[in-house]
C-alpha cells in the first residue's frame, strides 16, 4: 500500500468528491443535527488542503481554516470508511499539522461531535486536549471543541 499527499485547495475535484462522501457519512452519523453542522462546512474558505491517496487513489483529504494570526481551525478531516482505522487519519493530520506550523501558526484548534466517538479517541490520541466550545459551538451539547499547541517548542509533536 503507497501513500502519498498532496497539498491544495477546496477546487481540487478529487476533494470536492471526498467532501461528498463526508458529507453523506455525516448526515447518517448527524441525524436531524446535520443542517445546523453543515452550515459551518462550507468550501469557500479553505485554502489550504490535502489529499491522501492510497496506490494513486484518493481516500481521505482535510483542510486547514485560518482561524486568527495563531491559529488554524481544522476542517473536513475524512477517511474513505473502509479504510477507517488503519491509522492514515494520522498521515492526514500530521500534513495538516505540518503546514501549518510553515505558515506561521502554533495552534490548532477543532470541533467534532459527540455522534463521532471514533473522531473523538483519534484527536486524543494524537494529543490534541479538551477546550470549552468557541464560537458557534458555544452551547452546543453534541459538540467536542479541541486544540493542540504546534511548531516551534513544542515537543509534543
Amino acid at each position: 500500500m503507497q501513500t502519498k499527499t498532496k497539498r491544495t485547495n477546496s477546487k481540487d475535484n478529487d476533494f470536492i468528491s471526498l467532501v461528498k462522501e463526508l458529507d453523506a457519512f455525516l448526515t447518517i452519523q448527524n441525524g436531524e443535527k446535520d443542517d445546523f453542522f453543515s452550515q459551518f462546512n462550507g468550501l469557500e474558505d479553505l485554502q489550504y488542503v490535502v489529499v491522501l491517496y492510497v496506490d494513486k487513489k484518493p481516500i481521505g483529504c482535510g483542510a486547514l481554516k485560518i482561524y486568527n494570526n495563531t491559529t488554524v481551525e481544522i476542517k473536513r478531516m475524512y477517511i474513505q470508511t473502509e479504510l477507517q482505522g488503519k491509522n492514515l487519519g494520522v498521515t492526514i493530520l500530521k500534513a495538516l499539522e505540518t503546514w501549518a506550523t510553515e505558515l506561521g501558526n502554533t495552534r490548532c484548534i477543532l470541533e467534532t461531535g459527540t455522534m463521532l466517538p471514533e473522531a473523538i479517541r483519534f484527536y486524543e490520541k494524537n494529543n490534541y486536549q479538551r477546550i470549552p466550545n468557541y464560537d458557534q459551538y458555544i452551547g452546543v451539547e453534541e459538540s467536542v471543541c479541541f486544540e493542540k499547541q504546534i511548531g516551534v517548542g513544542n515537543f509534543h509533536n
